[in-house]
């Protein structure tokens, strides 16, 4: 109970039911619930100012003299930098954290990784301080707080500018360079794939005053052909070829294939770049060194033409628009030992030009080179002779024959043969198989019935007739068993030589005088 003059009121304090807000004008809420009275009334916490006002003797007994602002009680941390209002930021829950402060409201809105950044880095105290600093901090560029990671690289005048034109508070990884950034200001513009690259691909550090080789596509790219293009006019320079704009398609294409030393012609222009250069990928090899036909095609002659003259040029009778049909026309062949005349140059070239015995299937490799180049080879020898076919017949057709010398045989034509055909003697195609001997062919008109083909004293027509005439007049009676004197001389052949049966006997005409006188 205190006297505070005779107009003050006495009041007995009911701690339990007394209304702190009520009656102080100041609530308790939060903390302030749970402390004790004399936590906060106590001498300490009395301002110099209101001492005289206080009649009692001890400070700590007395429930006047306390400022309703938390200073009153409360140390100012922040040494008066954000005035004396501490409820505009913090609460009576608790100090920390600061329910009341919305960083949004001052000069510097935080964003960002910023967000994420404990208040004491940016606002200390730091080492040498013993109070946070809120007030004064300067804020107007990203080195206030940060080191300059690129070492004053973007300080000259033709890229000067503040962080915040490559980077933003995402990260400094997380940055848009490349959008903001005019890589054309330096001496390696970058365009193609290489606008899409990250800094950091080719800027290995983030000291960019660090010079980087880029004279040639080698100081930043591994050589995919392994060194293949050294020696080219245009050296290994891999824009002769490629493009910024990806690795494939290559510059290098069949128009371009023409200054090389196989230039693609006809079928080689369909085909894909591997189906030549193997493997597929980066281990291609492109200085194949095959320039010649048989380095990539099969032989499909066997070997035929690997000697001389040809030596496998290929080229001689093919092209590049496709292995059929060859350049080796009826024209080519006439230049060669077997000129095509006659019915030959409409021979389709498989007649005679077929498949060897060792051949597969499909009819590979044929047979150009043969070692005789008479008929027989391709012709079955009908007549089985030994002369040569073209002494009879000729190349235009089988039938149209050439006029026969008969008489470089052992028999002659003569007389009544001479108007005969080959047919009428050579019944059988073997011309060989025909005999000198008139019965091979007049047997069955013998008007001698066998008188003379028969016996042993079997005579050909030839003792007694010729070709020209058949009358006889070749025979001389003096080869005969019955030699004529000169009376029977004049006798007549029929006085002597009788008809039996029509047919004239010659053979057993009677020697004796006696028999016919």
């Amino acid at each position: 109970m205190e006297h505070n003059g005779r107009t003050f009121t006495l009041a007995r304090i009911d701690r339990g039911k007394f209304d702190h807000g009520a009656q102080t004008g100041f609530a308790l809420t939060g903390k302030h619930r749970a402390q004790k009275c004399e936590a906060c009334h106590t001498a300490a916490h009395i301002a110099a100012a209101a001492r005289a006002e206080i009649k009692v003797r001890d400070p700590n007994h007395t429930f006047l003299g306390l400022r309703r602002e938390c200073t009153g009680c409360h140390e100012d941390h922040h040494r008066g930098q954000l005035g004396s209002d501490c409820a505009r930021c913090h609460s009576q829950e608790a100090w920390k954290p600061p329910t009341g402060f919305d960083h949004t409201r001052a000069r510097f809105v935080l964003t960002g990784l910023h967000q994420k950044v404990p208040c004491q880095k940016c606002h200390g105290p730091k080492p040498g301080e013993a109070v946070a600093r809120y007030q004064g901090l300067a804020f107007n560029g990203c080195q206030n707080c940060h080191n300059d990671p690129h070492r004053g690289a973007f300080q000259e005048a033709k890229v000067q500018g503040t962080c915040d034109r490559c980077h933003d508070t995402g990260g400094f990884k997380s940055n848009r360079s490349s959008a903001v950034f005019n890589h054309s200001m330096t001496k390696f513009p970058l365009v193609g794939k290489h606008t899409e690259l990250a800094c950091e691909k080719c800027h290995k550090s983030t000291d960019f005053k660090r010079p980087v080789a880029h004279a040639r596509c080698q100081d930043c790219h591994q050589d995919p052909h392994r060194g293949q293009f050294a020696a080219r006019a245009a050296g290994s320079d891999c824009g002769s070829c490629h493009a910024e704009t990806g690795f494939k398609p290559a510059k290098f294409d069949r128009t371009a294939h023409a200054a090389t030393a196989f230039p693609l012609k006809g079928k080689h222009l369909e085909l894909r770049c591997v189906e030549c250069h193997k493997p597929e990928g980066r281990d291609a090899v492109f200085k194949t060194g095959k320039l010649t036909c048989a380095a990539c095609h099969t032989d499909q002659h066997g070997g035929e033409f690997a000697g001389a003259p040809w030596n496998n040029q290929c080229g001689s009778c093919h092209d590049e628009g496709g292995f059929r049909p060859s350049k080796f026309t009826p024209a080519r062949h006439a230049e060669g030992k077997f000129p095509l005349n006659g019915a030959h140059a409409r021979v389709a070239c498989e007649k005679c030009h077929k498949p060897m015995a060792d051949a597969k299937a499909n009819g590979q490799p044929r047979q150009y080179h043969f070692a005789s180049r008479a008929c027989t080879t391709c012709h079955e020898n009908r007549h089985q002779t030994k002369v040569a076919c073209e002494t009879c017949h000729t190349t235009e057709a089988w039938k149209a024959t050439l006029e026969f010398n008969h008489g470089s045989t052992n028999f002659k034509l003569e007389g009544a043969h001479q108007t005969l055909k080959c047919a009428q003697c050579h019944t059988d195609i073997v011309f060989s198989r025909a005999t000198a001997r008139c019965a091979s062919c007049h047997a069955a008109k013998d008007p001698h019935r066998g008188q003379f083909a028969t016996g042993d004293r079997a005579e050909d027509c030839s003792a007694c007739h010729v070709p020209v005439k058949w009358d006889g007049g070749a025979f001389s009676h003096e080869r005969a068993r019955f030699t004529l004197d000169v009376a029977h001389r004049n006798v007549a052949c029929v006085k002597c030589h009788k008809l039996v049966e029509q047919v004239r006997v010659y053979r057993g005409t009677p020697r004796e005088c006696i028999q016919c006188h």
